[in-house]
């Protein structure tokens, strides 16, 4: 990456203070780029899940695993309840969707309060293992909550075997005028379903899956307490990628943990946070990390610059790290800061293997909070901070009541704050699939077929308030 004209500006830079410009490009289409990244995780999306309870669960980890990205679960998680998303995670299918199984005896007061949990708005009736029908809200509407769902269900019109190819089973739901395909086994028995546009996606990207052909997924790992223990257990139970995860990642006690990890872990990619200079990613590196976090205090959860005064404006932050890291022969996460695919892309041309996305992914199907309306009819999820309060509490809940008390006068970040669905993207993947289509056209526009090719050819400029507020579009005229 280089600057327009050359000038390097002796100030710090968010994302919003610069653009690209458009370059001379023999890539014709934004199909032609590959998005895989080359930091050694095995994720072919340039994406990653920030380790947040409110965000990173098992469906939010299988689902990102499917189209390619990773997905952290929080060092907060008890091991066997790791071990189990893990095993979970793992053992799904790497096209077809995990829905909502019901009993034909189960009522649609049930049906009701599950369905608004899948993006596919769909719930299979299983007997026996097999599928006998779908149910949708909309054949609950009306009906007395006590009533069965094998009353109101309609049998599958598209059933397909698993293996079935995704343009197959497209154009069988597309002839049909089907909401979905389910998919079965060589027994009959059901494996998941697959929506028309999940079809679609299927042929779009490719899962990060390990060597035995399970979805890849990551956890993280404190500083604190028995660190080469905990690491161990982690990778016992399956997990593919390590992240030594604290606020402040240029100390002591991260360079302890990540010799502890690596004593455990030499083969396994090690991400290490965060930080957000030179000097920091070294340390890091020298410690043993193969990924450096970088992003102190950019995240829509974090009052760590009001509080403290003390962060790094996020695209400066990562273009340093990033160029420190590459001399090294490693690499970094852009971690924070992103609202728009535009960050994404710019975070990509600062140098970062993958960007770590957290809040934006807060308000959808897939994160592990329960689906609220507020008095407007809104649906929303609630979302907050890792070392917020509510956070701090669930942490320490095995400490004394004193110890908790003491910790909780200094807590920083939100407790709570609403992350409304957005109506026309209201699963991660509709949200991936606007990020990939701006990161992908960015490549275009930079001429570049790879990831690696973006970072060289890229050419960034600066700009004013105004100039970022003039590539906004507007939803109604002027």
């Amino acid at each position: 990456m280089r600057f327009l004209d050359g000038a390097v500006p002796p100030y710090d830079l968010t994302y919003d203070d610069v653009y690209m410009v458009p370059r001379h490009s023999a890539v014709a289409s934004r199909y032609d780029v590959d998005l895989a990244t080359s930091d050694g995780t095995g994720a072919t999306l340039p994406i990653v899940v920030a380790n947040m309870t409110a965000i990173a669960g098992k469906r939010m980890a299988e689902t990102v695993a499917r189209r390619g990205g990773l997905v952290v679960i929080p060092q907060d998680i008890p091991i066997p309840v790791v071990a189990d998303v893990v095993r979970w995670v793992k053992q799904r299918h790497l096209v077809f969707d995990t829905t909502i199984e019901l009993a034909p005896e189960a009522t649609v007061g049930e049906a009701l309060a599950l369905i608004p949990k899948r993006s596919h708005r769909a719930a299979v009736v299983v007997e026996d293992g097999r599928p006998v029908g779908i149910v949708t809200a909309a054949d609950c509407a009306e009906v007395d909550r006590f009533a069965q769902v094998q009353q109101v269900m309609t049998p599958p019109r598209v059933v397909v075997p698993a293996d079935t190819d995704a343009r197959t089973v497209f154009d069988a739901i597309d002839t049909a005028r089907a909401g979905l395909a389910v998919g079965v086994d060589a027994d009959g028995r059901l494996v998941g379903v697959l929506t028309r546009t999940g079809a679609l996606r299927a042929t779009l990207y490719t899962p990060a899956v390990d060597a035995s052909g399970g979805l890849r997924i990551a956890a993280a790992v404190g500083v604190n307490g028995d660190v080469a223990d905990k690491a161990a257990r982690l990778l016992e139970a399956g997990v593919d990628v390590l992240v030594a995860d604290t606020a402040h990642g240029h100390q002591d006690r991260m360079i302890d943990a990540l010799r502890a990890i690596r004593s455990v872990a030499p083969a396994v990619p090690v991400v290490a946070g965060n930080v957000v200079s030179a000097e920091g990613t070294r340390a890091l590196i020298e410690a043993g990390a193969d990924i450096v976090k970088v992003g102190v205090g950019p995240g829509a959860m974090c009052t760590t610059r009001m509080m403290t005064g003390v962060g790094r404006p996020q695209f400066s932050a990562v273009r340093e790290c990033a160029a420190e890291a590459r001399s090294l022969g490693r690499h970094v996460w852009a971690d924070g800061g992103v609202r728009h695919p535009r960050d994404v892309a710019l975070a990509l041309a600062a140098g970062a293997s993958s960007v770590m996305v957290g809040s934006w992914f807060a308000g959808t199907h897939e994160s592990p909070g329960d689906l609220l309306e507020d008095s407007d009819g809104r649906a929303y999820k609630v979302s907050f901070g890792m070392a917020s309060a509510r956070a701090v509490a669930n942490r320490t809940s095995a400490e004394s009541s004193y110890d908790r008390a003491r910790k909780a006068l200094y807590e920083e970040g939100i407790s709570s704050s609403r992350m409304y669905l957005d109506p026309q993207r209201p699963g991660v993947e509709d949200l991936i699939d606007a990020i990939c289509s701006g990161v992908r056209s960015a490549c275009t526009y930079a001429g570049a077929a790879t990831l690696e090719d973006f970072h060289e050819r890229a050419l960034v400029g600066l700009q004013s308030a105004a100039g970022f507020s003039e590539g906004r579009p507007l939803s109604t005229s002027w």
